[in-house]
């Protein structure tokens, strides 16, 4: 296991958990200086004795075979692995050459010392200094925190105002100076991985040009060679492209860091001094403190920042009643007094401002807590998959083909940014979207084309792989096996809406052209999985441990480059399916596969659009019988059917189909394929319409929607309740009870968690495809749809 990823919220909880992952970061920079001084020491004692030539070439080999990365992350990318696994390669060259002699190499110290001392006095040495800095601030900042928060309430309200904005002058200093030193580590962490190998590489390349003995070796050595050197530039483009995401989360935070704390497991959470009351006197100790809402358990753990981290033992209990303390009972302030159940006694607690008292005390009154869920921060204009989106991007693909495709640098140099909005503004408008040539050389330079096109799929609501397959591809990318990455992204691939489908299908088509001609454009695969791989797999959550998941998705994008022939042309072998395959079977396979909790949706919606006009109301109907006439007629087997226009319905027919949608589960579905089949098979023989069943086909309500069927339920369009209803009047969703089949752990906040036979009240249907929304003990979330069964 690497080490964790350093978040930056977590600089502003500075918990107890932090300070360790914290401390994992500042041994491993401890052990590779350590390393790098040994490995200086060694290679001087290797460049100045030529009759110890033998022995110093061994120890220097143990030394690098010895040495294992760590890089941050659960999973490492075939670059980094090539990287890591070099210093065991260079260490077997060098035993291979322990026995022969050579001349003096006069190069090695400006090839090998110098690179290894530089970055260790100034990466390295900048980490220290960092570091020094930072404890010095902890200490500050806690002696001045305690001081403050002893200050009698009594005192007058000048002085307590200036002793507050003090306080906060020295707490955002330290939040400054945590947040540079947690950006330092990460990034000393991730430039060692080619600032440090890079000097060794260049050092063993003036030893294959001195030895003659080494000529057949080197040649055996070459191919690792010139892989290692692919994975160093590749790592140190990534590592470019992370380093200015990191910053720039960095600066967000510092500006505002509210918007961007990390969504917690926990309600509430922070530091508290506790009251301990002994004889004849009472101290305050600081604890940090958890408090989970769903089954009211506070946490309490001793903790010092200042005492080096040394964690005490973990108090737990159930909250009874929380109450605020007032001020004329006590001489501390922000306190409040809780309860518990399992424990005699009030508790006295103290929070470490008026508004940190506020939120625990909203917090355990069972107010509604405020979630911070991520908003996409691209500019969604009016960006969509529609006819106009795919005919701007085809247009842009044709300039770039036709007039650019050996342009150096192309997709990776930046057009001018007022020239990009121009012709995407001429080109999404449609009055003067004819009148635009992109052909025109004169006019429209390639980078401003190749900018447009990027800039358009980060306009889109949604990354082009979607959010909810987000996870499943990094998971792909991090198998072990390049076959089985792309058999698991070649699954996932069909698994997307079709317009993604289509539209990446047409970018990975020209990208491989793109890549075709890297001779002239020095476009490789690589490089154009550096620059779209954050476009088309942009995650929800800007977090640390997200961008560094960016190499990830350049390994994505690579494999759809190299392999889009084969992924988007032929059905994946776990997807294909008999043209007779029963219902029963469907049913099975579906019910095996509940969502994945990587796909499970990030956000709860509430929408319901009403129909004010007849006009809006008669074209759901129509675009509602219109969508599953299709679906019928592409999932049938039999012989094809006649044109639609002939089979015009009657509008009570279509409406009690179009009603049925608002029910919630699969037997609403079946319902609304046979109603719909009776309307269809009535217009085809209007004589046997009496012998046409219209009830509903006889399937349990937990079965799963298969995905090979149509998808009627849509809580999101306008839907008229009734051909008898009131035009004007609302559709709300019917409200059921269900029951749970199986247990299910929630994995994010709009989530519900819940064991096997729980009953949940108000379940309706939510704009998550295979998604629920129910009410469990007052608290609204998300089910898996196939995990519960309707009472």
């Amino acid at each position: 296991m690497g080490l964790p990823a350093l978040e930056f919220s977590d600089c502003y909880l500075d918990s107890p958990q932090f300070r360790e992952r914290l401390k994992s970061h500042e041994l491993e920079l401890d052990k590779t200086n350590k390393f790098i001084k040994e490995l200086i020491k060694d290679g001087k004692a290797l460049v100045q004795s030529l009759n110890n030539m033998s022995s110093a070439k061994r120890k220097f080999a143990e030394s690098l075979n010895e040495f294992k990365f760590q890089c941050i992350g659960d999973a490492e990318t075939d670059d980094e692995i090539c990287i890591a696994r070099s210093l065991q390669e260079f260490a077997g060259v060098l035993k291979n050459l322990e026995d022969e002699r050579t001349r003096m190499i006069e190069n090695a110290s400006d090839v090998l010392i110098t690179p290894l001392e530089r970055f260790r006095k100034e990466q390295i040495g900048a980490a220290k200094e960092a570091r020094k800095k930072y404890d010095k601030e902890t200490e500050k900042y806690c002696s001045v925190l305690e001081k403050h928060l002893n200050l009698s309430s009594k005192k007058k309200e000048s002085h307590l105002l200036e002793a507050d904005t003090q306080v906060d002058h020295v707490r955002q200093h330290f939040y400054e100076v945590s947040l540079e030193y947690v950006f330092k580590v990460q990034e000393v962490q991730e430039r060692k991985m080619f600032e440090f190998v890079e000097p060794l590489l260049a050092f063993l390349q003036g030893l294959f040009t001195f030895y003659h003995h080494g000529y057949e070796l080197a040649k055996d050595f070459s191919h690792f060679k010139t892989e290692l050197t692919i994975s160093i530039q590749n790592t140190r483009n990534r590592f470019e492209g992370t380093r200015s995401e990191v910053e720039c989360l960095m600066k967000k935070m510092k500006e505002n860091p509210d918007e961007h704390k990390t969504i917690s497991p926990h309600t509430m959470q922070g530091y508290l001094f506790v009251q301990e009351k002994r004889s004849f006197v009472s101290t305050w100790v600081k604890h940090y403190c958890t408090y989970q809402r769903e089954p009211k358990r506070v946490t309490i753990v001793l903790f010092d920042q200042k005492s080096g981290g040394k964690v005490g033992e973990e108090e737990t209990f159930i909250l009874k009643s929380c109450t605020r303390r007032k001020s004329d009972s006590i001489e501390k302030r922000f306190c409040f007094d809780v309860e518990a159940v399992d424990r005699p006694g009030v508790i006295t607690m103290q929070a470490l401002s008026e508004e940190d008292r506020r939120l625990w005390m909203e917090a355990m009154d069972g107010r509604e807590p405020v979630y911070n869920l991520n908003r996409d921060n691209q500019s969604e204009g009016t960006a969509q998959l529609d006819s106009i989106g795919f005919n701007i991007i085809k247009k842009f693909i044709h300039a770039v083909e036709t007039r650019g495709i050996n342009e150096q640098g192309l997709y990776r140099i930046a057009g001018v940014s007022s020239r990009v909005q121009k012709l995407l503004g001429l080109l999404m408008d449609s009055k003067t979207s004819p009148e635009v040539d992109v052909d025109s050389a004169a006019e429209w330079e390639i980078k401003t084309v190749t900018s447009a096109l990027k800039h358009y799929l980060r306009m889109l609501p949604g990354p082009l792989m979607t959010y909810q397959f987000q996870r499943s591809f990094i998971k792909a990318a991090k198998l072990d096996n390049q076959e089985a990455r792309i058999s698991e992204i070649h699954s996932i691939i069909h698994r997307l809406p079709e317009k993604n489908r289509q539209m990446l299908d047409l970018l990975m088509k020209h990208l491989a052209n793109v890549a075709n001609n890297h001779q002239e454009n020095l476009m490789t695969v690589a490089n154009l999985g550096v620059v779209f791989g954050p476009t088309l797999l942009r995650p929800q959550e800007e977090t640390v441990a997200a961008i560094m998941d960016i190499k990830f998705q350049n390994i994505v994008v690579e494999i759809l480059i190299e392999n889009h022939e084969k992924i988007f042309n032929s059905v994946p072998e776990s997807a294909a399916v008999q043209p007779n395959l029963q219902l029963n079977s469907r049913r099975r396979s579906a019910e095996c596969k509940p969502p994945s909790c990587s796909e499970r949706p990030l956000t709860l919606f509430h929408t319901t659009p009403t129909i004010d006009k007849p006009e809006k109301r008669n074209r759901v109907l129509n675009s509602s019988a219109e969508s599953i006439l299709t679906n019928i007629s592409v999932n049938s087997i039999s012989t094809p059917q006649p044109n639609l226009n002939s089979l015009i319905c009657s509008d009570s027919d279509l409406e009690t189909v179009v009603a049925k949608q608002s029910r919630p589960n699969s037997l609403i579905l079946w319902s609304n394929y046979a109603t719909l089949s009776a309307a269809f098979l009535k217009r085809l023989n209007p004589k046997s319409r009496s012998s046409i069943p219209t009830s509903p086909v006889s399937l349990s309500p937990t079965s799963p929607r298969s995905p090979s069927w149509p998808m009627f339920s849509a809580p999101s369009s306008p839907v008229p309740a009734s051909s008898t209803s009131s035009d004007s009047s609302p559709v709300s969703p019917t409200l059921r009870k269900a029951r749970a089949l199986y247990a299910c752990k929630a994995e994010h906040g709009s989530e519900l968690s819940f064991i096997a036979g729980t009953i949940f009240d108000n379940v309706h249907p939510s704009r998550e495809p295979g998604w629920l929304e129910g009410m469990l003990e007052g608290k609204t979330g998300l089910i898996p749809e196939n995990y519960v069964e309707f009472l």
